[in-house]
């Protein structure tokens, strides 16, 4: 398989590790205090860097840094969507569309190399 589809797929991986360390706390630990909040946010975030780290080198064989970033926050934005609106129930807004159409065209600029532009 390719290794930009397969770095795609473990950042997707991780990045519901990162999202529900990063966001999670705030509907689930709400009542608690911080720092109970950061300890299990940071016992999801180290399943994130077990899957984020090898992602990251694999990507690196074929893709510069840069490139490397800009997918990253391609899938962050793909797992963020449907976590906003499906797990903590908060309504789409037309921003996260505008946002996406912004990535796309980083996205284009970092790997026009790759397809000849």
């Amino acid at each position: 398989m390719n290794k930009i589809l397969i770095t795609a797929a473990m950042l997707a991986a991780s990045n519901i590790f990162m999202t529900f360390a990063w966001y999670a706390h705030l509907k689930n630990l709400a009542h608690k205090p911080w720092l109970v909040a950061a300890l299990i946010s940071w016992g999801i975030a180290f399943f994130e860097y077990l899957i984020q780290v090898p992602a990251n080198r694999l990507g690196h064989d074929v893709m510069n840094l840069g490139q490397l970033k800009i997918l990253q926050e391609v899938v962050t934005l793909l797992v963020f969507v449907p976590f906003v609106m499906f797990y903590m129930k908060e309504s789409l807004k037309w921003d996260y569309l505008w946002a996406g159409l912004c990535i796309l065209g980083a996205v284009y600029f970092v790997f026009r190399d790759k397809w000849g532009g």
